[in-house]
This record gives C-alpha cells, structure tokens and sequence, in this order.
C-alpha cells in the first residue's frame, strides 16, 4: 500500500553522503522512480566509507540507498549538465545537495527548470542555508552539531563535549526534505504548479535544540550537560545495575510513585526531597544515589521486571546487537532481508511507518555505479548511437 503512494512519480537525486539520500531513499519505498546521478569512477561519497563493508561494498552506502537507479554523469561537461536537464524536464521531482548558488552556475537551478518544466517540485539540501554569510560553507552532521550547541548538551558534565552517534541532524534533514517535498507534491495537485523548497543541516539542528533554546530564553541561564537525565524532570535517567544500566523515566509524580514501589523504596515518596517532580529536579543527585542504593545490588533483568509490573516505565540499555535481537525488534520486522549479489545475508532497517498494517514492499537493492545508466538515457529518448557519442566525451560514466 505505502508503495503506491508515489507510484508513477520520478525523482531525479543529485545527492550523496547522507542527508540526501536519506529522503530519496524514503521516496523510494513510497513507490517513487528514484534516478541517483553519480560522478563517473567515483559515485556517492559513501561508497568509500568504509570500513565497515559488506564484501567490500560500503554499508553506509548501501544503509542509505535502496531502490534507486544509478546513472553516472559528469557535470563538468555541457553533454552531462544537458542530460540532467532533459532528466529534469520529465520528472516529478528533482533534488540536489550542491551549496548555494552551484547549480545555478551550471544551469540547473530552479528558474532554468522551472522553465522546462513548470511542475517540477525542486528541493535544495545545503548546510547553513540558501541565505546568510555561512550560505556557501560546507558542513556535515558533526560540524552541525557543534554549531548549533547539540554537542554542548551532550555529555557529562566536566567531560569533553561529544557528538551524538546517530546522525540525527543529517537523517533529520533527509526527513523534513521528505516533508517539504510531499508538501509541494500536495500543492502540485491543486494547482498544477511546481514550486521550490529547502532544507538545511543547519535549521534541522536548532529545531531539535526547541526546548533548550525555550529553557534559555525564559531564564537566560546556559543549558548544561546532564549525561542521560533531562533537566525538567526526575528520575528520567540510567541507573547502576549490578551488570549492566537501566533508564528509569518518571514524567510525573504517579510515576514515581510506581518506581518507588517497584524498587521497593516507598520511603522515598514521603521524603520531602523528592514530594514533587520541581523538588526531585532539584535533589537529583540525591535521588539518584538513593535509587541506586537498590539498583546496584540487583541484575538489571530484575530491575526491569520489577518496575514494569508495577507500571513504571523503564529499559535495559543495549547495544546493536542486543537490540537487533530483541523479541520485540524481532516482532516488528522493521529489520528485513534484502539479499544483493555476493551478499546473501544483507539486511535492512525498513521504513518505519504502516498503512493498513503493512510497510511498504517497494525492495530493490542498491545500485551498483552506474548500472543504469543505459537504461535510463533510452527511456529519455536516446539512442545507441548518442549513447555511445555521451561516453566517448566522458559525459557519462
């Protein structure tokens, strides 16, 4: 069901790395023809990042960029920038990742498509943004972290500011391209027009910085690192086990009543320290340690099962492959196979949305570098011999 909802549709992905892909690749299990246009010899970025691999093949890449065509074009060539175009002028949609002004310096920004084809929706990915005096730096997600103060929060405090392991400011980026490109999709059908929208790493990262920047605004006072807690609520952290963590998250003070009466700590609910969720905040330390005065002495199985049947919610922390092999991530089935050549056991993270109680079943496996690219001129209208004549000049790959 979720892959017919683009069915029909062509989108023409000028991106790499992460970000980019990231939302073609979403595209893609939504039914989309997705159309990635790769530098001849070299490809995506992320075909050489690697270790680690898959029998030589970058699992970035591949993490990234299921159901798409590659083609390889160079964009140093008049041959190759006139075959975007005519991409573009029988497409849907048409992305790229190139800093601000760059493809317009090519001929291929929105007004020199727009004229070819007036439906096109045309996304542009860049770091800082279309505007500003950052507009033509580059940036990844890292780099975005830091900027936009991800990585001030990160971390215990006295400690070395880290970046969150998750690229979260890319694949967040790739999320609101998504978004914004439905949208003009949307508008599309109403009024036949296409139209231009814009994501950037930069906004992505202050948007996930809303509550601290809504914290700093009304007290004027710097957020600071608070390694697993948050700092409006309490307990809402990790705890000591005597074998590994749990997070025990008490949002309210009928949480806290069911922590209490998991752990068997009932004196802690009269205490005056922790009699409400404003006082806890404030004596955290005090409550952490009274916590795990009981957690430390107990297998973190015991904990978990004593807090969940008194209803408090908690977790085991686990690494990847504790995860991958949870029952409940089993029965979700959001890790499916999709074998490629030489790779029997490849796996996948699904799209993680249903419709009718059913993910998408759009699977077809990364592309090889340019394995498409005859087949993708021929359905434009080039022949054999033009064909041959865009290899010769080194126009495609």
């Amino acid at each position: 069901m979720l892959e017919t909802v683009l069915a029909g549709m062509r989108v023409v992905d000028l991106t790499q790395n992460v970000a980019g892909p990231f939302c073609t690749q979403i595209l893609g299990d939504l039914g989309a023809e997705v159309i990635k246009v790769e530098r001849p010899g070299r490809g995506d970025d992320t075909r050489g990042w690697r270790p680690p691999d898959y029998n030589g093949q970058s699992a970035t890449f591949l993490a990234l960029n299921r159901n798409k065509k590659s083609i390889c074009v160079d964009l140093g060539k008049p041959d190759g920038v006139q075959l975007v175009k005519d991409l573009g002028a029988a497409s849907d949609v048409l992305i790229h990742s190139m800093k601000p002004g760059s493809a317009e310096k090519l001929g291929l920004g929105f007004d020199e498509l727009n004229a070819v084809n007036p439906r096109l929706v045309y996304c542009a990915i860049s770091a800082f943004g279309q505007t500003g005096p950052l507009r033509a730096l580059p940036g990844y997600d890292p780099l975005m972290q830091a900027f936009t103060g991800v990585m001030s929060t990160t971390g215990n405090e006295g400690d070395d500011p880290v970046r969150v392991g998750v690229s979260l400011i890319d694949m967040g980026t790739g999320m609101w391209a998504t978004l914004a490109i439905l949208a003009g999709l949307t508008r599309r059908g109403t009024t036949g027009k296409g139209l231009m929208v814009e994501a950037s790493l930069l906004e992505t990262g202050i948007t996930w910085m809303s509550v601290f920047i809504a914290g700093y605004l009304a007290t004027k006072k710097v957020p600071k690192k608070l390694g697993s807690a948050i700092a409006v609520t309490a307990p809402y952290e990790l705890f000591r086990c005597a074998d590994q963590h749990v997070f025990i998250a008490a949002g309210n003070d009928g949480l806290f009543a069911r922590v209490c009466q998991g752990l068997g700590c009932e004196r802690l609910m009269s205490d005056a320290r922790f009699a409400s969720n404003s006082a806890r905040v404030v004596h955290r330390a005090e409550l952490r340690a009274e916590i795990e005065e009981t957690t430390s002495r107990l297998p973190a199985g015991d904990v978990v099962a004593a807090l969940r049947k008194a209803g408090a919610p908690c977790s085991e922390l686990h690494d990847v492959a504790q995860l991958i092999d949870h029952e409940q991530v089993r029965a979700t089935g959001l890790i499916s196979p999709l074998p490629l050549d030489g790779i029997p056991d490849h796996h996948v993270v699904a799209l993680p949305i249903k419709a009718g109680g059913k993910r998408s079943s759009a699977w077809k496996a990364p592309p090889a570098l340019g394995s498409d690219t005859d087949f993708v001129l021929s359905g434009l209208g080039y022949d054999a011999g033009k064909i041959a004549e865009l290899r010769g000049t080194g126009a495609i790959g």
